[in-house]
């Protein structure tokens, strides 16, 4: 079923992983992927019609209803015309982390829903599956299977000697690298990058591989249109290394894009690797070989601190330099997510001081930082835990200011090259939930909200409130992105230097000619700007501006046409 030039790179590659095993392995591939039925064509990539919601399968609510349920009408009511996709966050049988330690990769945690309510949502939008796949619950049966003695997953997870030397080894958390755990052979100490429960899976063995390519193809048969590929950037461990990017884990995302490519072909991967961002571009491969988008984690921390400071001088020299290797990659841009704000992309781009003056502002605004080892005993930011409104704003500001503020980041968001995703929570315009992390004590929880469905339905319908100022403000400006092929993943991308306190962004049409400039300040002071083009439209409010020079309100955010 593999072309030559296939097989040819797959063999390679699995030359490399697994040595002298490579052609057994690639054997047991050919005998999983034979006579797969070809799902869709393998033509179109992405286009400006395309903007992701990220939401967890329970993040809307009803009683007496399945979430999963409740959350197909909600998008079918809602979103049927602004939104192309659905990532939905893991919706398996879980342990902790709200859903990444799974418990079982083929089911569907029947408090959410079953495969018939996926696949509904599969039948009118695309749909992102998670792939968790670099660890597992201890609850699994691969890992119950493992401390119970059964030979066949005795090498599924990475035992190691707590003597050994880790230090060189990249801590994303300020947590203990192994685990303790009782075993058929007495106390064993398995790798565990995130938390005692998440037990790192050992790719080392292709059992494991092979595995989790027969999930990731079970994905694609329950309707997965994109696979995200959780944390993938630890997936090999090698000892007096940082055990993060090693060639090997590359060489195994290649090995699930040819596999996609041949058994599932249109199906898109996207790497989730929360990291500085030559690293994380680094994902892209050769434009063509590796994952189709990267998420693009540098731009949550630059806009905020654009904000922040009322500068976008950082952010704007940042966006100067993006751009997709190929006509087959984008960028997948986001502000907010189920994860807090990371801040280790930002490294390099913003000072230590000037992370640190975001990570107290954040504070000030309610917000919480956790914090990550360098391995010389030593702590820094590893994530801001904040809504992304909360963040921009000071809860005690006037509420047409925050909404304003944040209106003018998602503009940014939706203006840049890439496909935007927008989490739930921005969408319906949502603000920390301190009694969330005083309910379960984690840091994270106070982006992850559980919303009643009857009280969102009253909010949207109330013209005063701010979910309402906040949802069609948003709204309005997904529509215009979606009219215009100026906005296409790969259309030309020009950054103009207006004013310190403003970013202005150029998107051109390279069929039709045209461009289109979304400017957005970033003060809460009004400036005069030369424009950098004329005659343009307001394509919010239909006006015409004379000559050429505008006055930017505060905080607001403007998209023109060159007319």
């Amino acid at each position: 079923m593999f072309t030559d030039e296939q097989e040819t790179w797959i063999r390679e590659k699995l030359r490399f992983v697994y040595g002298d095993r490579e052609d057994a392995v690639f054997r047991r591939l050919e005998t999983m992927l034979a006579d797969r039925p070809q799902q869709r064509a393998s033509a179109d990539f992405i286009s400006e019609k395309d903007t992701m919601l990220i939401t967890y399968g329970g993040s809307i609510r009803r009683s007496g209803e399945k979430p999963l349920w409740t959350l197909h009408q909600f998008l079918k009511n809602h979103t049927a015309d602004l939104l192309s996709a659905v990532h939905l966050l893991p919706f398996y049988p879980y342990t902790s982390d709200d859903g990444f330690s799974v418990q079982d990769y083929t089911a569907v945690d029947p408090r959410l829903g079953s495969w018939e309510e996926i696949q509904a949502i599969a039948g009118e939008v695309d749909v992102m599956f998670d792939a968790v796949i670099n660890h597992i619950s201890q609850a699994s049966t691969w890992f119950q299977r493992f401390r119970e003695g059964d030979p066949r997953y005795q090498d599924y997870f990475i035992v190691s000697d707590p003597e050994e030397d880790y230090s060189s080894v990249t801590r994303p958390r300020a947590r203990p690298l192994l685990t303790p755990v009782q075993t058929a052979e007495g106390t064993t100490h398995v790798w565990t990058t995130f938390s005692e429960d998440q037990i790192d899976l050992n790719y080392a063995n292709e059992d494991v591989f092979l595995d989790i390519v027969d999930i990731l193809l079970f994905y694609v048969d329950q309707g997965a249109d994109y696979l995200r590929l959780d944390a993938v950037g630890f997936m090999w461990k090698k000892l007096h290394t940082s055990c993060i990017h090693l060639d090997e884990t590359h060489a195994l995302i290649q090995l699930f894009r040819l596999l996609m490519d041949a058994g599932a072909p249109g199906t898109i991967l996207i790497t989730e690797t929360n990291v500085p961002h030559e690293d994380n571009i680094a994902y892209f491969g050769d434009g063509r070989n590796e994952a189709h988008m990267v998420y693009q984690f540098p731009l949550p921390p630059l806009v905020l601190h654009s904000f922040h400071e009322q500068r976008t001088d950082v952010l704007s020299a940042w966006a100067e330099t993006i751009e997709a290797p190929s006509e087959k990659t984008a960028f997948f841009n986001f502000l907010a997510s189920h994860d807090g704000i990371g801040v280790v992309p930002a490294k390099g781009l913003l000072s230590e001081r000037e992370i640190e003056a975001m990570a107290e502002k954040v504070k000030a605004h309610g917000g919480l930082v956790s914090y990550k080892d360098n391995g010389d005993g030593t702590q820094s930011p590893y994530e801001l835990n904040s809504n992304y409104l909360d963040a921009l704003s000071h809860p005690e500001e006037e509420e047409h200011q925050r909404a304003a503020r944040f209106i003018s980041a998602q503009s940014i968001l939706l203006a840049l090259q890439g496909m935007p995703g927008i989490y739930i929570h921005s969408l319906l315009g949502s603000v920390n939930d301190q009694a969330g992390v005083r309910e379960t004590g984690r840091s994270r929880s106070i982006n992850r909200e559980v919303l009643d469905a009857d009280e969102v339905e009253a909010a949207l319908s109330d013209e005063q409130s701010l979910r309402h100022r906040i949802f069609h403000a948003c709204a309005d400006r997904i529509r215009i992105r979606t009219a215009e092929p100026a906005f296409h993943p790969h259309a030309p991308q020009t950054i103009h230097r207006l004013h310190p306190a403003v970013f202005c962004v150029e998107r051109s049409d390279p069929d039709k000619g045209g461009s289109v400039y979304v400017i957005v300040n970033t003060s809460n002071k009004e400036v005069e700007l030369s424009l950098p083009a004329e005659p343009l439209q307001n394509m919010l409010t239909n006006e015409k501006l004379a000559g050429d020079t505008m006055r930017a309100a505060p905080l607001e955010n403007y998209w023109m046409k060159k007319m």
